[in-house]
């Protein structure tokens, strides 16, 4: 075993075999590579990705390529998820040299962690001859590689930034307009989604453009969003035995997954369905928002209330084996009943994906098209379909599964807290309110240290998070904030909101750059890179900076605390020029943008029936909206707002309209 054996993070304990002499990313390894002046690999992946994999059983489990690798190299494995911030400077750099970026991620470093060469996969034989120039480069030339060093380092400090701005701009509806102009041109209008393939979820874009359709009365752009929802989850990415969605899907057409189902995709997708559900009912919606946090507390929940990050692509070193069946499967598991779910799944003898004679279950009819289709009652066609799923379900459960990667994630489990209340807040289904607060309690729990500051990670297996990593970054407090801040919404215990504030406060001593008014990723007292990025960008889940942006408005508004306000107002002045020349990488950013131009409506709702008007507000769409009160609180806005009789405040601007009486009243003065 090399010095990966006593790690805590899943990823890093697969390689713990590798006759690669792995260490994982310490001071004892740079420190290595200086002593001996040795160039260092940085090897990066996490646990539930498919080509990590190929790559190790390729090259990190040969002899001979590892024997060229601990000659020449110091060889350092991180987990992505248990180092962003190392992840982030080495992706940048691979960007700025290959124009792409992914993982595995392969970086090769001067003794000093600055890169000089970098890539993702490797074939064995273009690794090995990669390694070998690149010694030898450094062996002859070292002063090349260190003027190239010194560029790329510039590079990667540079990349992702963006400039102060003073001025205070107006925000029009226009703006709004020019961002989904541009856009647009990139919608697939036949499939959903956004261009060809491969096609990611990235629920925070369809949630910008489903408050924009909404608020700007676009027909076009809700089609858009509608049609993307109904085929992501007809589609084979979703799981539709066990629920869950993939992480992205290979072809143009929702069909064949990219097998591992992250813990962050799910989460935000249970928010996006869940408020598309309030926004224009399908039924389909609350059935996937179901299936989802079912599958999350079947086999991603710990017994602790935590959530686990993800699970692998492959079983038994096949990507989809365990999801995957052969007609003649379904045959054996369904007997009389297996044409009807041949059908409704479009599954054939050949098979209907690249392995041959498998099947990736997907859908193309509504059951309404396809009970006429077949002369079935609808009732009937559901009931019998649901039976079979069951059936294979139980088979399925028995097949060796995909590997679980059992980290706890502070950021990620935001995410789900937050999903968890957003789901409640439109269904009022007390379990998922119930799960949320055992999250909470687990997250406070476990995931504060004795100063009141997060840790990043939890580690089920018995190992404390300071064995791991005892920091946190940036979207750790960001995503724990905006959960905590939806929790409140949906309970009215203010203990939840005044953590936040305590969170946010620590977040901005910590990671704050006042003199350029972003935030950095990683705190002033964390380890220090050869660089100390900011991430601004909103990908697959929204930036780190743009969640705090809106997590300061938000708080601004409840505490009337005027300083949040202006760091969240200098955020979004700094990113504006940005968003149009690319919404889908900005579209956080964008739904505080429309919150500007809109403004935000403050729904306060108090006295004794407080909890009962909240739940039938909740089944208005309103988008640009916060809401509090309670039979009591002691926020700003809701002193001298309690009396005998329950109301509704509706403020705006910090001016508050006259108190409602009933739901109706309220609405009319939105």
């Amino acid at each position: 075993m090399n010095h990966l054996a006593n790690s805590t993070s899943p990823y890093l304990l697969q390689h713990a075999h590798n006759p690669v002499d792995w260490y994982a990313w310490s001071a004892e390894a740079l420190q290595k590579a200086k002593d001996e002046n040795k160039l260092i690999i940085v090897s990066i992946g996490y646990s539930a990705c498919h080509w990590c994999h190929v790559m190790e059983h390729e090259s990190f489990e040969d002899e001979k390529v590892a024997a060229v690798m601990n000659e020449y190299f110091v060889c350092i494995k991180v987990d992505r998820e248990e180092r962003p911030d190392v992840d982030q400077i080495y992706m940048s750099a691979v960007q700025l040299m290959t124009g792409r970026g992914g993982w595995p991620l392969n970086c090769i470093c001067l003794p000093d962690q600055r890169p000089i060469y970098g890539g993702t996969y490797f074939r064995k034989n273009d690794w090995v001859s990669l390694l070998f120039n690149l010694a030898d480069f450094y062996k002859t030339k070292p002063e090349e590689a260190e003027e190239y060093a010194v560029k790329l380092t510039e590079g990667i400090r540079q990349y992702e930034s963006v400039q102060f701005v003073s001025e205070q701009p107006k925000y029009l509806k226009a703006d709004l307009e020019l961002i989904v102009d541009n856009w647009e041109r990139y919608f697939d209008k036949v499939e959903g989604g956004m261009g060809s393939s491969p096609k990611f979820p990235v629920p925070n874009n369809w949630k910008f453009l489903m408050r924009y359709a909404h608020l700007m009365k676009n027909d076009s752009v809700a089609e858009q969003v509608k049609l993307t929802l109904h085929k992501m989850a007809f589609g084979g990415i979703y799981d539709h035995i066990g629920g869950g969605f993939a992480r992205y899907s290979v072809d143009g057409r929702w069909h064949v997954p990219h097998f591992e189902k992250m813990l962050y995709d799910n989460a935000q997708l249970i928010s996006l369905y869940a408020e598309a559900s309030v926004w224009q009912f399908d039924p389909l919606y609350p059935e996937i928002v179901d299936e989802i946090i079912t599958f999350t507390k079947r086999e991603l929940t710990s017994p602790e209330g935590g959530f686990y990050s993800a699970l692998d692509a492959d079983s038994e070193r096949v990507e989809g084996k365990f999801y995957t069946f052969t007609k003649k499967e379904i045959e054996d598991i369904l007997g009389g009943n297996a044409d009807l779910f041949c059908i409704y799944y479009h599954v054939t003898d050949d098979g209907n994906w690249e392995e041959e004679h498998t099947n990736v279950f997907f859908r193309k009819e509504s059951d309404e098209q396809l009970a006429e289709k077949l002369g079935l009652e609808v009732k009937e066609l559901v009931s019998k379909i649901k039976a079979s799923r069951d059936k294979i379900l139980k088979v399925r459960s028995k097949r060796i599964r995909p590997g679980l990667d059992y980290k706890i994630l502070a950021s990620w489990n935001g995410l789900m807290l937050k999903g968890l209340c957003e789901a409640y807040r439109s269904f009022n289904n007390q379990e998922y309110l119930e799960l949320a607060l055992q999250n909470a309690n687990f997250i406070f729990n476990n995931l504060v240290n004795e100063q009141g500051r997060l840790m990043r990670i939890y580690n089920s297996k018995g190992s404390s998070a300071e064995k791991a990593w005892d920091g946190a970054f940036l979207d750790d407090y960001a995503n724990i904030i905006d959960a905590l801040m939806s929790l409140y919404e949906v309970t009215f215990n203010e203990e939840w909101l005044y953590t936040a504030k305590k969170l946010v406060d620590q977040a901005i001593a910590h990671y704050y750059n006042s003199a350029k008014g972003i935030f950095f990723y990683t705190a002033d007292d964390d380890e220090q890179l050869i660089a100390r990025k900011s991430e601004i960008m909103d990908s697959v889940t929204p930036s780190s900076n743009s969640v705090m942006a809106h997590n300061l408005k938000k708080l601004g508004l409840l505490f009337d605390d005027v300083s949040y306000g202006e760091i969240s107002a200098q955020l979004l002045r700094n990113v504006v020029p940005q968003i149009a020349k690319y919404g889908s990488s900005y579209s956080n950013w964008a739904m505080l943008l429309m919150d500007e131009i809109y403004g935000v409506n403050e729904i306060a709702v108090t006295g004794q029936g407080a909890e009962e008007m909240r739940i039938g507000i909740e089944k208005n769409y309103i988008p640009n909206k916060i809401m509090l009160g309670g039979k009591k609180g002691s926020l700003p806005l809701l002193l001298d707002k309690f009396a005998a009789t329950t109301r509704i405040f509706i403020c705006k601007d910090r001016t508050c309209g006259l108190p409602a009486e009933n739901i109706e009243e309220a609405l009319k003065q939105i």
